[in-house]
């Protein structure tokens, strides 16, 4: 709801500048569902996935499920990675609730649970024991992500889980950061699996802030 691009857009610009698969993470949470009920809100959250899915065949990108969920107890946003389309059933009723009883009610192995650009000012840093590691470089230049304290605060704690993204909302954000991994994804049980194996580098620029 607060990108300038449509997911065909997304997949044309990505695929152009060279990726070769994207983790769509849109927002997932109350405000984004605009009042509607699971069913509907569900529906069209799947429907711009879809419509990414479709666009990327033409360039032969792939597109993996993802989201970023936000809670009703703050303002933080968390990366998950690992769920299905048959997921959405029982997240829906959990963004209305706090990140601990998401945490315990849907956590597994299958899943992984990052906290998204942690040190933003407004927002508070998750408790490291309940989480499987951080998104440590955010791209957006909007934002002031302070991301060499959270890339320290992750490997104070052991989190060797960490990812960077380019947070893409405005053309300005364009491939900003990433993930290089060392094998091929093409679907998300091969993103768990490097993921957890840590088969990867971060994909970092050095960008500069706009506001």
């Amino acid at each position: 709801p607060c990108a300038d691009f449509s997911p065909q857009e997304v997949i044309e610009k990505y695929a152009n500048i060279g990726y070769d698969a994207v983790v769509i993470t849109n927002h997932y949470y109350s405000y984004s569902f605009s009042g509607d009920k699971k069913e509907i809100a569900n529906k069209r959250f799947l429907d711009d996935f879809h419509k990414a899915e479709e666009a990327a065949k033409k360039y032969k990108l792939r597109v993996i499920f993802g989201m970023e969920i936000h809670f009703a107890d703050s303002n933080n946003d968390y990366l998950l990675y690992g769920i299905d389309q048959n997921d959405l059933d029982i997240l829906y009723g959990l963004t209305f609730t706090d990140y601990k009883t998401f945490y315990n009610t849907f956590k597994n192995d299958r899943n992984v649970i990052l906290q998204a650009h942690p040190f933003r000012r407004w927002l508070t840093v998750e408790d490291w024991e309940i989480l499987d590691g951080y998104e440590v470089f955010n791209g957006n230049p909007r934002h002031h992500s302070s991301n060499p304290i959270a890339e320290a605060w992750a490997k104070y704690h052991n989190k060797d889980i960490v990812v960077a993204g380019s947070d893409f909302h405005e053309i300005e954000d364009l491939a900003h950061g990433g993930v290089i991994f060392e094998n091929e994804i093409k679907s998300n049980d091969d993103l768990l699996r490097e993921l957890k194996a840590l088969n990867y580098t971060l994909y970092k620029t050095d960008f500069k802030h706009t506001r």
